[in-house]
């Protein structure tokens, strides 16, 4: 089978010159899409599901980092980065793929080289080492520009407004927020609302102890968590107590729910 490839970069003549840097050292791999930004790159990935996706790490909209935390098929990831010798050190520990930008022909070819056997073996240990490496730099990421901040107060309620209606959605009922363009959907197992205010800011006022995050576009309540599943591919779905689809679990929050 023909190996595939997505490169993301909101730099387009880098991204160009790493496509034809690759044509000439794996001249088998066909690159299926290009992305000039992070959502672009999460959407391709989403759908064509390549072997390989190249993600710059600094790109408008999502990040290399936040694009990775949503991939939830078997696509191999390759941080293509200019950052410093610390975020180098931690790609290196966890043994994943990285190239520092410029490009250089021979560090790209033991990139290569390394992709070409691990194809040719499962996925499992990357997905853990990808999930440690993204929980290490994501945080680090946040608060690298964050300003100090007291001890957030724990949501008890949650107000969504209709028209002239507004609704107090008590927080124990909730059974996950999902983001949905520019709302979050709150979703218990009576209804839904949009609520204007993003998960990034709602998570820190949730208790971590119930609430985790799943996917970079969901957070749910572990208090209705009714069980567990996987499909032929390895993929994890949760099934909640009131809610009659299941939710993807991306591989970065996999780890959550080994016992399970």
């Amino acid at each position: 089978m023909t190996p595939t490839a997505l490169i993301a970069d909101d730099e387009p003549h880098l991204a160009r010159a790493l496509q034809a840097q690759l044509a000439t050292l794996w001249p088998a791999l066909q690159v299926v899409a290009v992305a000039r930004n992070g959502a672009e790159a999460a959407e391709h990935i989403a759908a064509l599901q390549p072997d390989i996706a190249f993600l710059d790490i600094q790109m408008p909209g999502l990040t290399g980092l936040e694009v990775a935390q949503g991939i939830e098929g078997r696509t191999c990831v390759v941080f293509v980065t200019a950052f410093d010798d610390f975020a180098v050190q931690a790609f290196e520990q966890q043994a994943l793929d990285y190239v520092l930008k410029p490009v250089k022909a021979e560090r790209l070819q033991r990139t290569v080289e390394r992709l070409q056997q691990r194809l040719l073996q499962p996925a499992a240990a990357d997905d853990a080492r990808l999930a440690q490496l993204l929980q290490r730099l994501l945080p680090a990421a946040a608060t690298a520009t964050a300003a100090p901040q007291a001890a957030p107060t724990r949501l008890r309620w949650v107000r969504a407004s209709v028209g002239e209606l507004t609704h107090q959605v008590a927080v124990d009922d909730v059974l996950f927020f999902r983001a949905d363009d520019k709302y979050t959907c709150v979703c218990t197992a009576d209804a839904e609302h949009l609520i204007r205010t993003p998960i990034v800011e709602l998570l820190p006022q949730l208790d971590p102890e119930r609430f985790v995050q799943v996917h970079r576009s969901t957070v749910v309540n572990l208090d209705h968590l009714a069980g567990t599943r996987r499909d032929d591919t390895s993929r994890l779905f949760l099934r909640l107590r009131g809610h009659a689809q299941e939710l993807p679990v991306s591989r970065a929050y996999v780890h959550l729910f080994k016992a399970m």
